[in-house]
């Protein structure tokens, strides 16, 4: 973003602003200090000179030889410009901390006293940026109020900052007050409604960027394809990827990428390979979407082709393709090639296994129903379980009828995750499942004594790009009637066809 190409709003005080308040903060033992004695060998340096080593210490990331440097560039008699501050605010930005925010604080309180913090854009917005960055939206806030002038760049980084730090309601007010808005100022709202898990909120936003006129550029385009993901929107999905063929960002990779992996998540996965096909040029991520897209659509002989094949290319794996390639022999039973790629991964691979590959061993086995086998990885392993892999293990239990070894788990889950109330519902089911119902009854009780509810959980289906949802035995869509219809239908077609229910296991929390 060129900041001088930007149009400016001016804004009035009816009196001098007041310097910022900040709260004190303690002060490590090495802290970026403003103190230092002076050698008079720097007294014939320049400001572009010292300007130059200051930044040379901010790229390298030595905030604290920068810091130092500016201090002996002040006590040699050189005041620096914006440019020596705009340097060392980004480089507090890129590295936050308490001692950062202290030194970023104490740039604030020269800026405001020589003026630029309140006539200078670009280092007001810089100071915005570092405060944001660094969790203080409060105190980005007071700069932006306290800016003399202001352009589209300082509003979108002061929205973009609400929205790092969750302030979803400030940030959307303070849009609506924006003057005027670009496709960054859409983006940061999409964006940050992402990365907050609000999908639907993202998808509404960018319906109204459409009709505000403001074309998306490829970031805004990232952000939507990753909302239709996670929503399954396949509908609108199709429409962005049509609006993507028409623009000049058609053959960015990361473009590419998210729509491979919004295809693979909602069960397209010959869509996702017509993508990966199609790239000009690829990357590692590139490889590890199409590897876990057909690993977990169940496509295993694929999704290993392509693990050995990225080699092949020149592509060396990490973390993420070895989980892609251990999530396909997990879903297809292929215990000897999933433990063969694991020991592989230990002793010829650079990378270390991480949790989710162990996870991934300990649903290789559960999946085969060698839960024994499973339960002595998780004893072995040299990290603590998570509840992810705790759960894989307590589900196939329930399939194998392990009340014993349900009951071994169910411990270590209550000590590391007492609040999960998806693993007590477990526990109550599997108990159920045996006829067992004092030990489900006692489960019942004690997620009362814990105040702990079953969270209702929800499917939901795209029509005509809009999302519907569904909790169990709900009774309240619109389209109620029709669709109880089209159930007993099918449940007729299917006793047609022999099915008979399983009813011996009814879950005890199947109606609450």
């Amino acid at each position: 973003m060129i900041l001088t190409t930007c149009k400016t709003t001016p804004t009035q005080h009816s009196h001098p602003p007041k310097p910022p308040s900040h709260t004190p903060l303690p002060i490590p033992s090495q802290t970026l200090s403003l103190k230092h004695t002076p050698p008079a060998k720097y007294t014939h340096l320049t400001v572009s000179s010292w300007t130059a080593t200051i930044s040379h210490h901010c790229r390298n990331g030595h905030l604290h030889e920068a810091a130092s440097e500016f201090t002996r560039m002040r006590e040699s008699g050189i005041e620096p410009n914006n440019i020596t501050l705009i340097t060392l605010l980004s480089a507090c930005a890129h590295q936050p901390s308490i001692t950062t925010i202290t030194f970023g604080a104490t740039l604030h309180a020269y800026a405001f006293k020589h003026g630029f913090a309140v006539n200078d854009i670009k280092v007001g917005t810089a100071l915005i940026d570092m405060y944001a960055k660094c969790g203080r939206a409060g105190s980005a806030r007071l700069v932006f109020d306290q800016m003399g002038v202001r352009n589209l760049v300082s509003w979108n980084t002061m929205i973009g900052g609400y929205m790092k730090n969750g302030e979803i309601e400030d940030a959307l007010k303070l849009f609506d007050e924006m003057p005027m808005k670009n496709a960054v100022s859409w983006t940061s709202i999409i964006g940050g409604f992402v990365k907050r898990d609000c999908h639907e909120e993202a998808v509404e936003c960018f319906r109204e960027m459409q009709l505000d006129g403001v074309v998306p550029d490829y970031v805004t385009v990232i952000a939507v394809i990753s909302a239709c993901a996670n929503l399954g929107a396949l509908g609108l999905g199709l429409w962005v990827h049509r609006f993507v063929m028409k623009k000049e960002f058609r053959d960015n990779v990361k473009v590419s990428n998210s729509l491979i992996d919004m295809y693979a998540r909602c069960g397209c996965i010959g869509f996702a390979r017509q993508v990966f096909d199609g790239m000009s040029q690829r990357n590692l991520v590139s490889w590890n979407s199409i590897i876990i897209g057909f690993a977990v659509n169940g496509h295993a002989d694929e999704a290993l082709s392509f693990f050995y094949s990225m080699k092949k290319e020149g592509f060396e794996p990490d973390g993420v393709s070895y989980t892609g390639a251990l999530t396909a022999c997990s879903h297809a039973g292929l215990i000897d090639e999933g433990l063969k790629i694991f020991a592989n991964m230990k002793k010829v691979s650079r990378n270390l296994p991480r949790i989710e590959h162990y996870g991934c061993l300990v649903d290789l086995y559960s999946r085969a129903g060698r839960v024994k086998e499973a339960w002595h990885v998780i004893k072995k392993m040299p990290m603590k379980p998570n509840e992810v892999v705790l759960g894989s293990l307590l589900a196939a239990c329930r399939t194998q009828g392990d009340v014993k070894l349900a009951e071994k788990v169910m411990k270590y889950l209550v000590e590391l995750y007492p609040e999960g109330d998806s693993n007590y519902v477990l526990l109550s089911n599997i108990y159920a499942a045996v006829g067992k119902w004092d030990g489900a009854s006692k489960v019942r009780m004690a997620m009362k004594e814990r105040g702990l509810q079953k969270k209702l959980a929800f499917s939901s289906i795209e029509i005509d790009s809009s999302i519907h949802k569904f909790v169990s035995g709900d009774k309240y869509h619109e389209e109620n009637n029709s669709i109880y219809s089209a159930l007993e239908l099918l449940s007729f077609e299917l006793k047609l066809c022999g099915y008979v229910p399983n009813l011996s296991g009814k879950e005890p929390y199947e109606d609450d």
